[in-house]
């Protein structure tokens, strides 16, 4: 089954959700992580350590391909989980740690990731 193109506004949510959990793990990283050990980039030009770029290309590789993008609220709500388990619970531990510190960061970013727009 051939993947229709996304509609300007749907490209334009999935860069948003691209940008915003890239965020996310680059505040986690730098929570968790010593500055020496960032020596990579994340998808948000953020230097993050290599076992938050492998989460973060995980990430940016599940966001492009999310064929609910156009009717989903969160992945939390989504029917079908596309992270496997162990990706899943680090994505979880992520978000639940950054996303209270998002408001503060990245306030723009997390308002309009809450309104899910």
């Amino acid at each position: 089954m051939p993947v229709r193109p996304d509609t300007p506004r749907i490209a334009r949510r999935r860069m948003r959700e691209q940008l915003v959990i890239s965020q996310m793990i680059a505040i986690w990283c730098a929570a968790h992580h010593p500055a020496d050990e960032r020596t990579e980039t994340a998808h948000c030009g953020t230097a993050i350590c290599p076992a938050c770029a492998n989460l973060d290309r995980a990430a940016q590789r599940h966001t492009t391909h999310c064929p609910h993008m156009a009717d989903k609220t969160s992945c939390q709500a989504c029917a079908r989980h596309c992270y496997p388990p162990k990706e899943a619970q680090a994505i979880r531990a992520v978000m639940r740690y950054a996303g209270p510190r998002m408001v503060y960061r990245h306030p723009v970013a997390a308002i309009r990731h809450i309104l899910g727009r």
